[in-house]
């Protein structure tokens, strides 16, 4: 049905009947506030969406935060056995490695970098990059620790196996018999008998008679055997392996030769007084890995309780004037 009304002409100043249909009367009255109503609609659905998320984007969120929270624990278990780790090297080197003389393990072997391009680039791309990034970083070290460490462990094992070797090895006698020994002068710094000036003795002196036999303290094989021109006179040298090697010097006698194997209580040479020297003695070195060491720690296991005690006290009221 259509709704009539009327509307003033001004060209013909009469009012015109206009019939309008129900239709076209709602949509002039209702039209323009469903418009409107659509518009405030969209800008609120817009706003609010940035603040209340949808189920689909709570289940990311929370599967997000869970994912994060787990690479954290991750990240404590990898600290964790890091530490240990650490722990290890460091019982490896002062400890293991020490046992058996070899150098601990370079600081540049241990701590070696991964270089070249970006290991990581792949991660780059996804919102925690980060804790991906730091994570593998963390890992690829362990990785690489743990390989270098396993390494160690291989040699220490390979010492270990050669232990008996080894062991025969180790200059572990006096050169001189305890019987034979008249005086002793110890390792240390002292005052040079004949270049009257103060200087590190890097040996001991074992004073005997000439002529006294001089063993081998280890098994080796000789490197040196003849007359130095560096005050040591008639001397001997035994590489022994392992790191060690034995100095005997101003001999009277040499009765071995270079290359010639020994084992420990061979005769090598007989006690002199050759090069600078002031009495019959013989002066007696043991180097470790290039350094000379005191002899003492290494042979007194050989004499007993007594002769031991007996070559304390004669080195206490030795003079120490052999060379």
């Amino acid at each position: 049905m259509a709704k009539i009304s009327f509307q003033f002409n001004p060209h013909t100043l009469n009012f015109e009947k206009i019939e309008r249909s129900i239709v076209g009367h709602i949509v002039k009255k209702i039209l323009p506030q469903l418009l409107v109503s659509l518009i405030l609609g969209i800008f609120l659905f817009l706003g609010v969406s940035q603040y209340i998320s949808s189920p689909a984007e709570v289940r990311l969120k929370d599967s997000n935060t869970e994912l994060l929270f787990n690479y954290e624990i991750l990240n404590q278990e990898i600290d964790k056995v890091g530490n240990q780790l650490t722990e290890l090297e460091k019982r490896d080197d002062e400890v293991y490695r020490m046992i058996f003389q070899v150098k601990p393990v370079a600081k540049s072997r241990r701590q070696a970098g991964f270089g070249g391009s970006d290991r990581y680039e792949e991660f780059r791309k996804y919102s925690s990059s980060e804790v991906l990034v730091s994570t593998s970083e963390k890992i690829d070290i362990l990785s690489k620790k743990m390989l270098v460490q396993s390494e160690s462990f291989e040699e220490v094992a390979a010492l270990a196996g050669k232990r008996e070797e080894m062991a025969a090895c180790i200059p572990a006698i006096q050169p001189i018999s305890n019987k034979d020994l008249i005086r002793f002068g110890p390792y240390g710094m002292r005052l040079h008998p004949i270049l009257h000036y103060w200087r590190m003795h890097k040996g001991v002196d074992l004073t005997a008679r000439e002529g006294t036999p001089i063993y081998a303290a280890g098994d080796g094989i000789v490197v040196e055997s003849e007359h130095a021109g560096n005050g040591f006179g008639k001397v001997v040298k035994i590489s022994h392996g392992f790191g060690y090697l034995t100095v005997y010097a101003h001999c009277s006698k040499l009765l071995v030769r270079p290359g010639q194997k020994v084992k420990r209580g061979d005769i090598i040479a007989e006690v002199g007084s050759t090069g600078l020297s002031t009495c019959s003695h013989l002066h007696y070195e043991v180097h470790v890995n290039g350094n000379d060491v005191n002899p003492v720690n290494f042979y007194f296991d050989d004499l007993t309780n007594e002769e031991y005690e007996r070559m304390l006290e004669i080195s206490s009221s030795s003079d120490h004037i052999f060379d």
